[in-house]
């Protein structure tokens, strides 16, 4: 497993992602990944999951310190009446005293910027996350968080081969940043595409196995990739016996010209 260091945090570049996830499904899946070997674990209250994935963990065997656990804020709980009693019951779902990571999931236009980083700030001060951060946040809204002084330490957005991300990308790099790669196998579609085909065959790895391995080579990017099946949770984390040369990835590179974005909810900020 490669690891990513940052401002005090040592994270699991490879973790396991559960939208879409519920109950049993949630439970057998998240147990199986820690066995597999994933030691960094993604929900959020949106998921409605919390409850399994920290039955799953606390029955795993594995210390809870060996596990790096991420949550996300509803967008509909980040004013300042409703932000930290949401946390309070996440933390009672996930079983655990305090997070590794909580984000901010979605911005709402409704809450100012302020309010809800001053939240996410005081969530941290009283020991219930360890770091904090934000998801599908534009870079006018990371101006935003910065301004506040908070000590952020990464922004989960969709990225993967079809989706244009070097504006977000470089402005995090800049800021000391972690990029962390929702969706990063395009729901699938990756499996279809004869550039990262033809790579594979060089290694015997399949399209979805060089994806993530082109996505956690890159400087300071996280990837979160969910399944609902065993055999292919295992076969993501398959990914740390070989390396793409620096030809093989700006042949990725190139694919992200199509600029396809297929998470873009309504409530949606203006994207980079």
């Amino acid at each position: 497993m490669k690891d990513i260091k940052i401002k005090g945090a040592t994270i699991p570049a490879l973790g396991f992602g559960t939208f879409q996830l519920t109950g049993d499904t949630a439970h057998k899946l998240v147990k199986a990944a820690l066995d597999t070997g994933y030691r960094h674990i993604d929900t959020a209250q949106m998921y409605g999951n919390e409850a399994a994935v920290g039955s799953a963990i606390k029955e795993s065997g594995i210390a809870r310190e060996e596990v790096f656990l991420t949550t996300k804020v509803l967008p509909s709980n980040l004013s300042r009446k409703d932000f930290l009693p949401s946390v309070e019951e996440s933390l009672q779902k996930l079983k655990t005293d305090a997070l590794d990571l909580l984000l901010i999931h979605w911005p709402n236009s409704e809450v100012p910027v302020e309010e809800y980083i001053g939240e996410l700030v005081k969530a941290q001060e009283k020991g219930y996350t360890k770091h904090i951060g934000v998801s599908n946040h534009t870079t006018a809204l990371l101006n935003k968080v910065l301004a506040t002084g908070a000590n952020i330490i990464t922004n989960q957005v969709e990225y993967h081969p079809f989706l244009n991300q070097n504006k977000l990308y470089n402005y995090m790099r800049q800021h000391d940043l972690t990029l962390t790669a929702y969706s990063p196998i395009a729901h699938g579609k990756v499996m279809s595409n004869d550039t990262l085909k033809q790579i594979g065959e060089k290694y015997n790895k399949n399209e979805v196995q060089i994806t993530l391995r082109w996505l956690i080579q890159q400087d300071g990017v996280l990837a979160i990739p969910r399944s609902s099946k065993e055999n292919h949770m295992q076969s993501n984390f398959n990914i740390f016996d070989f390396e793409l040369t620096k030809e093989e990835v700006q042949q990725i590179d190139k694919l992200t010209q199509a600029n396809n974005r297929l998470i873009d909810p309504g409530f949606a900020p203006d994207w980079d």
